[in-house]
């Protein structure tokens, strides 16, 4: 094995492979548990025993993925909360279900006459959860998707549809809305309601520009811009930053957007992603939008359907997208919409219906078949957001290990964050050598947790999974700079 670093030595090894008592008061400390005498184990106990001031629960599991022993254990049996670390879960089944290709097919379909450009039927979009739809692979363009279906259309001597834009949504029963997700947080970007049929992330994004002068009415503008939402502006200007207070959200169950308070003259934009209310009608509405500009006219309005109505439909386009990219934003963005689909998709292909609870049974029965106890886990989504989602940092990093050494165990971890990655949460985080590039792992973070799961390569060359899982936190900052300095460790000393 070659022990020297390169730039992303954790990455060249897999090019080349084959690939203790909880604490119970504010003061505890965990037993430290660290088998054998090597400087290794006794430099991450003497470290953890650090760690543990961080929060007031903390559990912490590495194991030496090439012989399979424990090299320290504090409160490794203890299920915590995961938070994103959910995410690893989620992106293992689904890798290990359905393989790194082709998951996702988006159809659109014509049904009538066409003659003269014109088709005298309708069209119907047939959802299959992809959460790709959007301008994160088309260089920002959120209409790519649907204007090569417009070309399509065209090809097919299409420039006007006399009839309806039928949205076929059959695929995910139930809410789209997790009930254990906070209740004051369902507007934000990472609570975007789950559908079969996903557009842009199912959200929009909100600019906030000041007037001219204080007293005026702020500027107000929604990205795509789409006559479908409704916009409450209550927004004024004010002199100076220190009396700029702005609220940006949407109005309950509908899709009016709100914006409150006040933004300072003379700044540039504010801007907020804002979760929709409704995601087919806005993936018609947007889909409307872009065959308009493209010079294609639907007089009929979007309607969600259940059931693709009867007759003779005609196949005009379809959307494929890969599993790898999309396991890639689920984990290098943490990305709850993704991993959400994800789940719920596994529920619909696995045990036949495309439920949250489906979706968690077969995610479940996906671990113990990787040799995770039953006992160790309990799930409630596929992202993390809702705090059901806890797990011994034992059993975290088993099914870590089983990864590694399966058919996908590349794909998984190059699928994580790097340490010093650009433009992710670890940019700032073990960016300096030799530690950057080595940790591939995944972050979470919800309210009192901070969490940090994945992979470590050491000086000598060895590699090791390890779960890092701090419940009731003193602060993210410290928690953070905890699991970093104990990370160093096992970097310098493994």
């Amino acid at each position: 094995m070659n022990r020297r670093f390169a730039p992303l030595p954790l990455v060249a090894l897999l090019l080349l492979a084959g690939v203790g008592a909880p604490a119970r008061g504010a003061n505890a400390i965990p037993a430290v548990r660290a088998p054998g005498a090597e400087p290794l184990a006794a430099a991450l106990a003497a470290e953890a025993r650090t760690t543990a001031r961080a929060a007031r629960q903390l559990g912490i599991h590495v194991r030496d993925l090439e012989t399979g022993t424990e090299v320290l254990a504090v409160a490794a049996d203890e299920p915590r909360i995961l938070a994103s670390n959910t995410k690893l879960l989620t992106t293992a089944a689904a890798l290990s279900a359905f393989g790194p290709g082709p998951l996702f097919e988006t159809r659109l379909l014509a049904r009538g006459v066409v003659s003269g450009g014109e088709l005298a039927g309708d069209l119907a979009v047939i959802g299959d959860g992809d959460p790709n739809i959007s301008g994160r692979e088309h260089d920002g363009d959120v209409y790519a998707v649907f204007r090569r279906w417009a070309q399509a259309l065209a090809a097919h001597g299409i420039r006007r549809v006399t009839g309806e834009l039928l949205l076929v949504n059959g695929l995910f029963p139930g809410p789209r809305i997790h009930p254990g997700w906070p209740r004051d947080q369902l507007t934000s970007w990472y609570s975007a309601p789950v559908d079969a049929l996903t557009f842009n992330d199912n959200c929009v994004l909100v600019q906030v520009r000041p007037g001219k002068q204080p007293g005026d009415r702020a500027r107000v503008e929604v990205q795509p811009r789409l006559g479908y939402f409704r916009i409450l502006n209550e927004a004024t200007t004010v002199a100076t930053r220190q009396e700029a207070r702005l609220f940006v959200g949407r109005a309950g169950e509908r899709d009016t957007i709100v914006v409150r308070g006040t933004v300072a003259q003379g700044t540039g934009a504010s801007e907020e992603w804002v979760a929709v209310a409704d995601p087919p009608a806005y993936f018609g509405h947007a889909l409307a939008a872009a065959l308009a500009e493209e010079g294609i006219v639907v007089a009929g309005r979007p309607r969600e359907v259940h059931g693709l109505p009867a007759g003779e439909w005609e196949e005009i386009a379809r959307h494929q997208s890969d599993l790898l990219p999309t396991i890639a934003v689920t984990n290098k963005k943490s990305q709850n919409l993704y991993a959400e689909l994800l789940l719920r998709t596994l529920g619909q292909r696995r045990a036949g219906e495309g439920s949250w609870e489906k979706g968690v049974q077969t995610v479940s029965e996906f671990l113990v078949g990787m040799g995770v106890s039953p006992g160790s886990f309990t799930l409630a989504d596929g992202s993390g957001l809702a705090r059901g989602n806890r797990m011994t940092p034992r059993a975290m990093t088993q099914l870590l290990a089983a990864m590694f050494a399966s058919p996908h165990g590349r794909e998984y971890v190059l699928s994580l964050p790097h340490s010093g990655e650009a433009g992710l949460r670890w940019e700032r985080r073990l960016a300096e050598p030799p530690y950057r590039g080595n940790v591939f792992a995944k972050t979470g973070m919800i309210r009192g947790v901070s969490t940090l799961s994945g992979y470590a390569k050491g000086r000598s060359g060895k590699v090791y999974a390890f779960s890092i899982l701090c419940n009731e936190i003193r602060g993210l900052a410290e928690a953070q700079r905890a699991q970093d300095r104990l990370l160093r460790v096992l970097v310098d000393r493994g």
